[in-house]
């Protein structure tokens, strides 16, 4: 599988402020990159902080793209994918309506009746890991039903996650230019931190969008 992270911070590295509340960082040029980007992928995956926090929907913008993915025999929208241990996603998620297929990656300590509740909800739930979501052997699970290139979209605790893990291929990430500040706004790569070894990445190209610039990069093995 071929993972590439995406996403939008502030020139000091923030992706919304101290509150987690979202904010708008980029302008129209690059959401409708983030749009082709999306257009190009099998599924988009976020964290179940994510989830709860803003409620996405994680669907194409533009009518045409979903048109043009129709007559390549493919789904009009891509599959969407929660990470999401203990199944904390709600089961009104608007990720669970029927505007493309959502695939929940929850842990064994996801108790019966919530399994139930979220398949019912619209979900194919996928266990991975016992106490918390094993992200290689979720993506495996992707891979085994067709998912062949996932778009993260965050927070920053999964993009860490899948980091640490060795899973990501490249990155992109537009710059606003803004600054949020704050020692408890998440970040790009939040979770534990590298200490002394550190995800190596070779910048492939930059372009300028909006009031901002995207950095594109290939994670190195």
């Amino acid at each position: 599988m071929h993972v590439v992270v995406n996403a939008a911070q502030s020139v000091d590295g923030k992706l919304a402020t101290h509150r987690r509340e979202q904010l708008r960082i980029s302008g129209p040029e690059d959401f409708d990159r983030v749009d082709r980007l999306r257009a190009s992928v099998d599924a988009i995956m976020v964290g179940v902080g994510t989830v709860v926090a803003d409620d996405p929907h994680l669907t194409l913008d533009e009518e045409d793209r979903r048109v043009e993915r129709l007559r390549n025999g493919r789904p009009g929208n891509p599959a969407r994918v929660v990470a999401d241990s203990t199944g904390r996603t709600p089961t009104d998620a608007r990720i669970l309506d029927d505007a493309a297929e959502t695939f929940l990656l929850i842990s064994e300590a996801t108790d019966e009746d919530r399994r139930e509740a979220l398949a019912d909800a619209g979900a194919d739930v996928i266990v991975a890991g016992e106490e918390r979501v094993d992200l290689a052997a979720g993506l495996d699970a992707l891979s085994d039903r067709g998912i062949d290139r996932l778009m993260v979209e965050g927070g920053g605790e999964l993009i860490f996650s899948l980091f640490d893990a060795g899973l990501v291929d490249e990155l992109s990430v537009y710059v606003g230019s803004m600054v949020i500040g704050g020692r408890d706004a998440p970040t790009l790569a939040d979770g534990d931190g590298f200490v002394d070894e550190f995800s190596e990445l070779e910048l492939t190209g930059t372009e300028q969008l909006d009031d901002g610039i995207v950095l594109s990069y290939d994670v190195i093995d």
